[in-house]
């Protein structure tokens, strides 16, 4: 998800996956895969680097690994959030 403007001042997010293409004609179209279309004021380079900070971002997250359990619970497995060491893919 990333932030963006729209032409009226107002923020709004903004599923990044969902992007089909940005187009500047001469303002900022992004065309959704739904065929919505969005006009902001950022550039359309703007919008691609924040759709690539927000996927290394999502890279380099924490991952949700099974934490240990000595005994099985009835309320099922425990997770806890541990950093991703550098050598796991």
């Amino acid at each position: 998800m990333i932030w963006l403007t729209r032409l009226n001042g107002h923020e709004f997010v903004l599923n990044a996956d969902l992007i089909e293409q940005i187009e500047s004609i001469p303002d900022t179209v992004i065309t959704m895969v739904d065929g919505r279309k969005h006009m902001v004021t950022e550039n359309a380079y703007e919008v691609v680097d924040r759709v690539i900070r927000f996927r290394n971002s999502i890279l380099e997250a924490p991952r949700l690994v099974p934490a240990p359990a000595p005994t099985p619970s009835r309320e099922g497995s425990v997770h806890r959030l541990e950093p991703r060491k550098k050598d796991q893919n």
